[in-house]
């Protein structure tokens, strides 16, 4: 992968959760290409390894662990591998997350009798769904910054990365609880900014816009290949007129990781989404 910029992360532990997805696993190559040992975290450790197994085929530093963003136990027990093989976490980067359909409606707008039909409207949302979709993005945010980030205090130039959505600043339709998910990682990545300023962390976000993944490929794309409506209604809201390619988001994440060009950047959430956030429909 070509790389924006020069960044040198040479002696940097990373850690990654969620690095077996199809952003965060680019995440891990590009800090690998940079110089860090990278700790892959993730539920699904074969989806972990085969990335790990890619960085270091290129001449990387990764390990793979399997790992609960939802369980501190699972995390502690990870952090103390993590610690024996690469040292303490310089930088974490918070990318488990996802939706779940129990947290969906299936219509973007309720309509007079939907109660009374065989649709899942808002009445028909399940707690548990809710409750798990919450979980994991938001205290699948706070757990591992609890386990990771005792390795960085009062240790100069230590990072944290979380990852929001743009449905953090205006909510999509049918996914309420994933949207409100992302909204509080992005209000906990200000909190954390202001919790740690004084011990030399820096906590930023990247809110990705309509990136093409493994979670949203069947929303998107009917099982022959050709765009459901819902993709239409994206791209017509997006002024660039397409999705953005993962590489897309190397820029963001250079930026943000590096303790030169943003030493007084903090507490930012910088969407990268073609200027879906700009247009207003008109």
């Amino acid at each position: 992968m070509k790389l924006p910029f020069a960044l040198d992360l040479s002696g940097k532990t990373a850690v990654i959760t969620g690095a077996g997805g199809v952003l965060c696993s680019m995440f891990a190559k590009v800090l690998a290409e940079c110089g860090a040992k990278t700790a892959l975290l993730d539920i699904n450790e074969q989806a972990a390894e085969a990335v790990a197994a890619e960085i270091r085929e290129a001449g990387g530093c990764a390990s793979a662990y399997r790992a609960d963003v939802l369980d501190r136990a699972s995390l502690e027990g990870v952090h103390e591998k993590v610690l024996a093989d690469f040292g303490p976490c310089d930088i974490l980067i918070n990318g488990a997350g996802g939706n779940n359909p129990r947290a969906t409606t299936a219509k973007e707008y309720y309509e007079p009798g939907d109660i009374d039909q065989e649709v899942v409207s808002f009445f028909d949302l399940d707690n548990a769904g809710v409750e798990f979709v919450f979980n994991l993005n938001f205290l699948g945010t706070l757990i591992p910054t609890q386990v990771f980030a005792r390795d960085m205090l009062e240790r100069p130039g230590c990072n944290i990365l979380n990852i929001s959505s743009m449905n953090a600043y205006t909510p999509l339709t049918k996914i309420p609880a994933y949207s409100g998910a992302k909204a509080a990682v992005s209000n906990f990545t200000q909190w954390l900014a202001v919790h740690f300023s004084k011990v030399g962390i820096r906590v930023n976000a990247i809110a990705p816009g309509f990136f093409v993944t493994s979670q949203n490929r069947n929303l998107l794309f009917n099982p022959d290949g050709t765009p459901t409506p819902r993709t239409g209604k994206i791209l017509a809201a997006t002024p660039m007129g397409r999705f953005g390619e993962a590489e897309e988001l190397v820029g963001a994440l250079q930026f943000l990781l590096n303790n030169e060009a943003a030493s007084f950047v903090t507490g930012v959430v910088i969407p990268v989404d073609g200027g879906f956030s700009a247009y207003s429909g008109v």
